[in-house]
């Protein structure tokens, strides 16, 4: 385990604790796909206190860990996340942004980026969710993505198509297994898949996974880091040489 990781696990267990010792919930940061690996790692001695994950919306990559239980402390509490709409003041004369560029001004500020969760982009808006602490200071503060002038506002609810949808794509497989369907899906060859998995850079419903023979069945989510991520939506019987026809969604 690196410093980093020991680091990050003392402050899991320091939350937990509190949050059990004090009756109250006890909040992370957002918490890279690495860090909550690390957390399902140590799931066993850390759940003792009742633990909830939430990033602000179903199916999010970056997310807080909620520590608390419902039912012994007796009361419900939101997670402290804001919704942040980022919008061209000039749709005519906007740059064409993307997520880079979104993330770049927000970081010029001086923002870290554990405040900061996922970022969806839509028709050239961004949809960015972030600790409410820090809400108020981006609103305030975030004028401009490149040089394009934007306004920034705090909104109640995340427009239904703006986390985006995937594309479906149908793949034929000699197997449901993991490292085949990574090549596939990515294009890579066997030996560049199998890299991804040596350089920890796959994670198998949030969770790091170096298991390349690890089947999938419907509903997994796969992120490979630097390429994205997918969803086996389900299997689609063979094709007439005998490989396995896989329908998955695609982001």
């Amino acid at each position: 385990m690196t410093d980093e990781e020991e680091l990050m696990l003392r402050h899991l267990k320091d939350l937990a604790d509190k949050s059990y010792a004090n009756n109250h919930y006890t909040f992370t940061e957002f918490l890279s796909l690495a860090d909550q690996s690390l957390y399902y790692e140590h799931e066993r001695d850390l759940k003792f206190a009742g633990v909830k994950i939430y990033g602000g919306a179903q199916g999010t990559e970056r997310n807080v860990i909620r520590f608390g239980d419902p039912k012994n402390l007796g009361y419900e509490e939101d997670f402290p996340i804001s919704i942040i709409s980022i919008t061209p003041i000039s749709e005519k004369f906007a740059d064409d942004l993307t997520h880079r560029d979104f993330l770049g001004a927000l970081m010029n500020l001086g923002i870290k980026r554990e405040v900061l969760g996922d970022i969806f982009i839509k028709d050239n808006k961004a949809y960015l969710f972030a600790l409410s602490k820090m809400a108020g200071f981006i609103t305030d503060n975030l004028t401009k993505v490149r040089h394009t002038t934007c306004l920034a506002k705090e909104i109640t609810e995340l427009p239904v198509l703006a986390a985006g949808e995937g594309k479906e794509k149908l793949i034929q497989v000699a197997s449901p297994r993991i490292d085949g369907v990574v090549a596939k899906v990515y294009n890579l060859s066997r030996g560049d898949a199998a890299e991804a998995f040596r350089a920890r850079k796959v994670f198998l419903n949030g969770r790091l996974t170096e298991n390349v023979s690890a089947v999938l069945k419907s509903g997994d989510t796969v992120t490979v880091r630097g390429f994205g991520k997918f969803i086996l939506k389900n299997e689609g019987g063979l094709s007439r040489k005998g490989k396995t026809n896989l329908n998955v969604e695609v982001f």
